[in-house]
């Protein structure tokens, strides 16, 4: 039995080995990891575990036996006088109170231990080396002994100091550690311009500032000087009088190093449990990404006594986050559709746990997001859930594709309703144009009776909830067929209640044509837009037959405008609901198309704020409209005129800054009447 033991335990370290090393190079040489930060550390441990039960089994070439990565060609190599240990890692609070006392025993304290606790970087570890104050060398950490010179990359980085600072304090060389990162706000950036670009986004910024060291030919600059630098040790150069860790941080700022302003003395286990949760906490707050915490011995004495292993020193320990990344396979695509008509295709994945939940489904956007990441059914994929964010699918795993899958595409049709469904020219959003599709209802029946479109009092959002629940309202002119009967069989629906809002419903049917085009919901048609289209159209059946060049001709309707307009009337199911809406006793005044050329105010846009004495903002704007000026919701470099009321808003200050001429309502009146 025991032989069986060791053969299969020689057996299982062979294939960690292989797979551990093939990992290695596909993160360090090519920026393309296969597995999960979270999945690779569970391999070593494994691995680690196997070697310790059976020490004669570890194999010279063990990952156990590296500290890093191998070299890439095309870099000089560089040689580390000071080897660049790794560490070891704690997974929770339990495995640090293990480290605690194993560190407390062998020093014979009974005392707390004094630690250091520090930010874990989620970067690439290098070292700086200088002789007489200047910078000499930039190294990768490579295997710990042997990195990459990459001096001339480095020396853009904009925190590393070429030259030291007190020039006084420091040895004829110094060599410092730290970690180059690249800060959450460079990392989108970044991705936002090579998406403009067709190029492959970058995972994670870990990725990205790895990347960007090992440049060989056409450099990106810019993405070099966006890096942040944050020093943690000195491996040579060390000053007698610097004693201890919190005072190597001290030295490394007077040399004019960044280090990470969380880092914190704690005396004893529970404050760096303490500490640990603080900052797990704070990490989606911070400019840098995290994945744990570097607990190191305060004491460089006690340091010396507690030694290193051959990968690892024995007083320091990096206590891990739970991870904000992993990997699953896509089980499915299903498309689900928006309370605002949007069909978003929507990732089924094989249930994996991240950022503290499990996670089943991720969104997937729109067809170019699909399309830009080439997401199949079937893939591995990168799944990320950073603090409350809802999870996204970072990237496809490449190396880990099946045969035989095929590219995924959206329904031609609604899903729910089985209408066209239309993507307008210019946009990412694929919807459903139909203004009865089931998914759509709920919000296009409160949008309808809202105070800006038919203005049905007492028909709030609660109300309509239970209206179409209770299948009184299939269609948004069923809401017109409503009777006070019907009505009372709902929840706190008494005879007076019900019949109010029928009395509500009748008072509504009698509107104009821009409170009905705005209460259709048409995309992109609001107050302003409905009332230049009304003036133009003078009533509906023109409008609905205009093509989108007579569209486009009013002034202010551009092609985004025009073009919604087109695809909304053109949709049978559209049409047959407003001759039902108007059957039903919606109406309108008729009134002549309105062709305002050469108006004294031609050429001038207002914007109005605040509340009016003398007139409302709706007479205000039918003035202004009359005399042939605009009429804007938001204030800009081209607008005219801001009219300022009572209680004007943020609307003043913007017009202040963009220097706009405000007028107050004795301004507007002198203005109308003399023009």
């Amino acid at each position: 039995m025991a032989d069986s033991n060791l053969e299969a335990a020689r057996g299982r370290i062979e294939v960690l080995v292989t797979e551990l090393d093939q990992h290695n190079r596909l993160y360090y040489l090519h920026d393309a990891p296969e597995v999960s930060d979270a999945e690779y550390d569970r391999l070593l441990r494994e691995l680690i575990e196997l070697e310790t039960r059976y020490p004669d089994l570890r194999r010279p070439d063990s990952p156990t036996q590296r500290v890093g990565s191998p070299l890439s060609e095309g870099f000089s190599e560089f040689e580390h006088r000071v080897p660049m240990l790794s560490l070891d890692n704690a997974m929770d609070a339990d495995e640090l109170r293990v480290f605690d006392e194993r560190v407390s025993r062998e020093l014979g304290l009974e005392e707390p231990v004094s630690y250091v606790a520090e930010p874990k970087l989620d970067g690439a570890g290098v070292e700086l080396v200088y002789e007489n104050g200047l910078l000499l060398a930039a190294a990768t950490r490579g295997d710990g002994r042997v990195g990459e010179d990459v001096t001339a990359n480095l020396k853009n980085c904009q925190n590393i100091p070429l030259v030291l600072k007190s020039g006084d304090r420091h040895p004829e060389r110094v060599s410092v550690r730290g970690e180059v990162a690249l800060p959450k706000s460079g990392f989108e950036r970044l991705n936002a311009r090579r998406a403009k670009r067709n190029q492959e986004l970058f995972v994670n910024p870990r990725n990205a500032a790895a990347g960007s060291l090992r440049q060989l030919h056409d450099i990106d600059i810019e993405r070099l000087r966006a890096l942040d630098f944050r020093a943690y040790a000195i491996g040579e150069g060390l000053p007698e009088d610097v004693t201890g860790q919190e005072g190597v941080l001290e030295m490394l700022e007077c040399w004019g190093f960044t280090v990470s302003p969380e880092s914190r003395v704690c005396r004893g286990v529970d404050e760096l449990i303490a500490f640990h949760e603080e900052l797990l906490h704070a990490r989606d707050r911070m400019s840098l990404e995290i994945d744990g915490t570097v607990v190191k011995v305060n004491s460089l004495e006690q340091q010396a006594e507690l030694g290193t292993l051959s990968r690892a020193p024995r007083w320091a320990v990096a206590v891990k986050f739970p991870a904000q990344q992993e990997h699953t396979t896509i089980k499915a695509i299903e498309v689900q559709v928006g309370r605002t008509g949007a069909l978003t295709p929507v990732a089924k994945l094989e249930p994996v746990f991240v950022g503290g939940v499990t996670v089943s489904n991720a969104s997937l956007h729109n067809q170019d997001e699909i399309d830009r990441k080439d997401i199949r059914v079937g893939d591995t994929v990168v799944v990320q859930r950073a603090g409350d964010v809802i999870p996204q699918v970072v990237a496809v795993v490449p190396g880990k594709r099946k045969p035989g899958t095929r590219r995924w595409r959206l329904p031609a049709n609604c899903p729910v309703c089985n209408s066209a469904a239309v993507r307008p020219e210019g946009e990412s959003v694929t919807r459903c144009p139909n203004i009865d599709c089931p998914a759509q209802l709920k919000n296009n029946v409160r949008h309808l009776a809202s105070r800006g479109a038919l203005d049905v009092e007492g028909l709030g959002e609660k109300l309509v909830d239970q209206l179409i629940d209770a299948g009184l309202v299939e269609r948004i002119s069923d809401v017109f067929r409503l009777d006070s009967e019907s009505l009372q069989g709902l929840e706190r629906m008494g005879s007076k209640s019900s019949e109010n809002l029928v009395t509500a419903i009748s008072k509504a049917r009698d509107t104009t044509l821009a409170r009905f085009l705005i209460s259709l919901g048409i995309r992109d048609v609001g107050a302003t837009v409905a009332e230049l289209v009304a003036n133009r159209f003078g009533d509906l059946e023109p409008l609905m037959e205009a093509s989108r060049q007579d569209l486009e001709s009013i002034d202010g309707i551009g092609p985004t405008i025009a073009e919604s307009l087109e695809l909304f009337f053109s949709d049978a199911r559209n049409r047959e609901e407003i001759v039902a809406l108007r059957e039903l006793g919606v109406r309108w005044p008729h009134s002549e198309p309105v062709v305002r050329e050469g108006g004294k105010l031609d050429g001038k846009t207002f914007v109005l704020t605040g509340s009016l004495e003398g007139m409302t903002r709706a007479d205000a704007k039918t003035r202004i409209l009359d005399l042939g000026g605009k009429v804007s919701s938001s204030v800009s470099k081209k607008t005219s005129y801001l009219v300022a009321g009572d209680a004007p808003g943020s609307k003043l200050t913007k017009a202040n800054e963009l220097k706009v001429e405000v007028l107050d309502e004795g301004a507007l009146i002198e203005l109308l009447e003399s023009s």
